[in-house]
């Protein structure tokens, strides 16, 4: 077992600052799913500790809690596994959530085990005394086992919160042995307590889900309650002025990124809140290869409107540290395209419209806005492209479909493509990383092009772009 449980991460060799895209030194080790949690000033991010890929322990992942703190979002502390595997029967400590009473954090976790060919997921809780840095398992472990109407192996993720009249909650993922509806047994379990120790079910807050609701996440911010949940690693949320409920659900979902899996969040100073993912590595580090499970850390913000619906956009404390660059000298074709006074117009009403800067680095950060002249059939970027054959990653903004994509990946229900549009992309490693008017993210792996070239596109229409602006990344 012990080959199998890793015991050489080391906190005191990580980087401590520039947090976005965090992964172990340690090659072999990777990062998985983020718990945050905020208390007295300090921001924690409890995160699954990976080796393999999820193949540790048979398969079943070997997970433990690593964690990593903050009080200003910049500067990050480090420190030993939290909460470890101790025993034999666990395969590992799985996602979970802390609240913290007095001097006293508690930990609740789902804990896999394997018994004959048969796996299954319990409740386990653990207590720390010295301000949730190291946890001590309590007893009866576990405390709770899945109900008779949910699967035993799909009985994890507890989400712990204390609302307003003291009383403590648990949501957890399950799914129902004999669902209403074929096919639709994903649901919620819900726990209440009013000491942390004895639980009793109630009314579920969240049913008829297509799969296993997994890592959910809940919360009350300005008027409006939040349910948070993953279904195949996408983090899809629903809305009510009401506890729990009825929830609806919002016209865009901006929490879904196919390289950002589950997301969770945790308030921070001055009314803020912050989203933490991981990014899956791809299999082969080839940019058609599908998702593994384990990568990198994936910082947001989010922010809300007064309909309640959320958005993404970057946490700037965490972004790569750069150095404003020279612009290099913008190619067009002189039919076209024109730049003049900072100014790119493309002017393509009949066909494509190309300009290009030349020269760039591998990683660097850009930042434009960009001014519609009316409808368009696509535009945006070619990043790291090496010549018009060879054209690297596509960037494509589409008002039409409302679609955001980047290469391989995209997202939708992106709003007001027609109106200027503030872009900020950065390219960093693997890593190519977009916000759009500060609302709606998008992020990629893409291992193989490494152009030096920028290329700036429309078809079927004309666009300004202006207060382009270059960053060389340290």
């Amino acid at each position: 077992m012990a080959a199998q449980v890793v015991k050489d991460y080391n906190p005191s060799i990580q980087r401590t600052t520039h947090l976005q895209y965090f992964k172990p030194v340690e090659k072999h080790l990777f990062t998985g799913d983020c718990m945050p949690y905020y208390h007295n000033g300090t921001f924690y991010i409890y995160w699954l500790l990976d080796e393999g890929h999820h193949a540790g322990l048979g398969g079943l992942g070997g997970h433990q809690w690593a964690l990593s703190t903050s009080e200003d979002l910049v500067h990050w502390k480090h420190y030993p596994v939290a909460l470890g595997i101790d025993e034999e029967w666990e395969k590992s400590i799985c996602t979970g959530s802390v609240i913290a009473e007095g001097d006293t954090f508690y930990a609740f976790y789902s804990t896999r085990l394997k018994e004959g060919d048969q796996v299954r997921e319990q409740l386990s809780y653990a207590k720390s005394e010295d301000g949730g840095k190291t946890f001590v398992k309590q007893r009866p472990n576990p405390f709770y086992s899945a109900p008779k109407e949910c699967v035993e192996r799909d009985f994890r993720d507890p989400k712990v919160f204390k609302d307003p009249s003291g009383t403590y909650h648990l949501f957890i993922s399950g799914y129902m042995k004999e669902p209403p509806l074929e096919g639709f047994g994903g649901y919620l379990v819900h726990l209440v307590s009013d000491n942390l120790k004895d639980w009793k079910e109630i009314e579920s807050p969240l049913t008829g889900q297509v799969s296993t609701p997994e890592c959910s996440d809940y919360f009350e911010w300005n008027g409006w309650y939040y349910l948070l949940y993953s279904t195949g690693g996408d983090t899809y949320y629903v809305k009510s002025r009401q506890p729990y409920g009825p929830w609806q659900y919002p016209e865009t979902q901006a929490l879904v990124e196919s390289w950002a899996s589950v997301y969770k969040t945790a308030p921070f100073k001055d009314n803020r809140r912050i989203a933490v993912a991981y990014m899956p590595c791809r299999s082969n580090g080839k940019d058609f290869d599908g998702p593994i499970w384990g990568g990198n850390m994936l910082l947001r913000e989010l922010t809300q409107d007064k309909d309640g619906n959320l958005y993404t956009k970057f946490l700037t404390e965490t972004l790569p540290a750069s150095e404003p660059m020279e612009m290099p000298e913008m190619e067009t074709d002189g039919r076209t395209a024109s730049y003049s006074g900072g100014r790119l117009t493309l002017t393509a009403p009949n066909g494509v419209g190309v300009a290009s800067l030349s020269g760039l680095p591998t990683d660097y950060r850009i930042t434009m806005e960009i001014e519609p002249q009316g409808n368009y059939d696509e535009l945006c970027l070619f990043a790291r492209a090496t010549d018009t054959r060879h054209r690297g990653y596509k960037l494509e903004l589409n008002a039409n479909k409302e679609s955001v994509f980047l290469y391989n990946t995209g997202i939708n229900t992106v709003k007001d493509l027609r109106k200027p549009i503030t872009l900020d992309l950065i390219l960093k490693e693997e890593f190519i990383d977009m916000s759009v008017n500060g609302k709606r993210c998008i992020v990629n792996r893409l291992h193989e092009q490494k152009g030096d070239k920028l290329y700036f596109f429309i078809k079927n229409g004309t666009a300004v772009f202006k207060n382009i602006r270059l960053h060389k990344l340290k």
